[in-house]
């Protein structure tokens, strides 16, 4: 998450220097909304995850080991941020997913008037799929996949982020890519067709 932070600066947000921890907030929190949003899919979500990092991260400010990197905790904070996010909204799964595959289709429809309808179709499916098959993960799943594809973070650094073992992490990224490939292997046969 980039250069360390001058210790100055750390050391005035700890005594509770409002401007010190803006500076803070300012520098990280691009990476954190990055990672939000590629773990909830969202941008609505990923930012109400991104506030809720900051929230916590300034509350728990003097709890944080300055032989740490603060970008690293604070990753840390945001993967548990989006993690319980997620968890949380596993009640709202069936009316989001609905409303998420009326808004792809909407997309595909509107996105090019070159494409055949068949290729229309393929795309607004393979793009559903996709959508449903991300929120049939885990949380957990969800966020070691994440991490892993599209943060290229090792399985040690998943565990560390997540706060699980590396066992753990590393199973967690198998189970998911497994289910990913399940769900999707349909789409693999459409493409393979004549």
């Amino acid at each position: 998450m980039g250069a360390p932070e001058p210790a100055a600066l750390l050391a005035r947000a700890r005594q509770g220097d409002s401007d010190a921890f803006r500076v803070l907030v300012e520098r990280h929190s691009h990476a954190v909304f990055r990672l939000a949003y590629r773990m909830t899919g969202s941008e609505e979500d990923a930012e109400d995850v991104v506030q809720e990092t900051f929230l916590r991260a300034y509350r728990q400010l003097g709890r944080f080991q300055a032989r740490a990197e603060f970008g690293t905790w604070l990753y840390r904070i945001a993967a548990n941020c989006a993690v319980d996010f997620m968890r949380a909204r596993a009640a709202r799964r069936d009316q989001s997913r609905a409303e998420g595959l009326e808004r792809l289709d909407a997309d595909a429809a509107a996105a090019s008037a070159h494409p055949g309808p068949d290729r229309l179709a393929e795309s607004a499916e393979a793009r559903a799929r996709l959508a449903r098959a991300l929120a049939d993960l885990t949380p957990l799943e969800r966020a070691a996949f994440t991490l892993r594809h599209h943060e290229g973070r090792s399985t040690r650094e998943i565990a560390e982020l997540l706060g699980i073992g590396a066992s753990a992490a590393k199973h967690s990224v198998f189970r998911a890519v497994r289910k990913l490939r399940a769900s999707l292997a349909p789409l693999r046969a459409m493409g393979e067709r004549p």
